[in-house]
């Protein structure tokens, strides 16, 4: 596996249209400026992701975490980036409930759609 390192598919590829973690991260990315909003991460490797989600982490931790505490221009920017990827997740069939799924579930909610092998 060492000569074949795991590979991110990309916002647009991802399950439901990146409503995922990785889709989270990257999405926030391009609120705080981190990314421009052309990025899709398509072929990042998985310590790139991590490392973004240092940035982005760092970015949130300056508002406590909330949306509500974003400066006006971040709030509308967030609004506008994450309603535009639920639009997006709703026609790719997302209902919203996924991430809701527990161990209990039979049903396989592995997050490893995300990830391609090459």
């Amino acid at each position: 596996m060492a000569d074949n390192p795991r590979k991110y598919v990309g916002i647009h590829n991802d399950v439901f249209a990146g409503m995922t973690d990785t889709g989270k991260i990257i999405r926030d990315a391009w609120v705080f400026g981190i990314l421009p909003e052309t990025e899709t991460c398509e072929g990042w490797l998985v310590q790139g992701v991590e490392d973004l989600w240092i940035k982005v982490n760092t970015e949130w931790e300056k508002y406590g975490f909330l949306v509500s505490n974003l400066p006006p221009e971040l709030k509308e920017k967030f609004i506008r980036i994450h309603d535009e990827a639920i639009e997006k997740a709703k026609q790719a069939g997302w209902t919203g409930g996924f991430e809701l799924y527990g161990d209990h579930d039979d049903t396989d909610h592995t997050d490893e759609s995300d990830i391609i092998d090459d």
